[in-house]
């Protein structure tokens, strides 16, 4: 009786190991593609640009030239909360922040 219970339960576990290998992969390309928004992708990083934000909310500006992946110069603010925003370069205030911050 216990070959009889174990044979039963032996396809089982083919495709109960299957589905959660499955499940796991899905998983770990979702965390992938969630966690890369400001990545090394080949294209401009910037979608849409903020022209305001208040100088107290910036930890950090990086700026990034022109290239082979995307003709645009971009500034992206890292904010002390943790968010990472795109800045628009020909903004009056965005302009005045990178000096202030150039000066500094």
């Amino acid at each position: 009786m216990a070959r009889t219970a174990t044979a039963a339960s032996a396809p089982r576990a083919p495709g109960l190991l299957r589905a959660a290998l499955l499940l796991l992969l899905l998983v770990a390309a979702c965390r992938q593609t969630a966690a890369a928004p400001v990545a090394s992708e080949l294209r401009c990083l910037c979608l849409e640009n903020l022209d305001r934000i208040h100088p107290k909310y910036i930890q950090s500006v990086k700026v990034t030239s022109p290239g082979p992946y995307c003709d645009k110069t971009e500034v992206i603010a890292s904010l002390k909360n943790g968010q990472k925003v795109c800045l628009n370069p020909a903004s009056p205030l965005v302009k005045m922040i990178l000096d202030k911050l150039l000066k500094k």
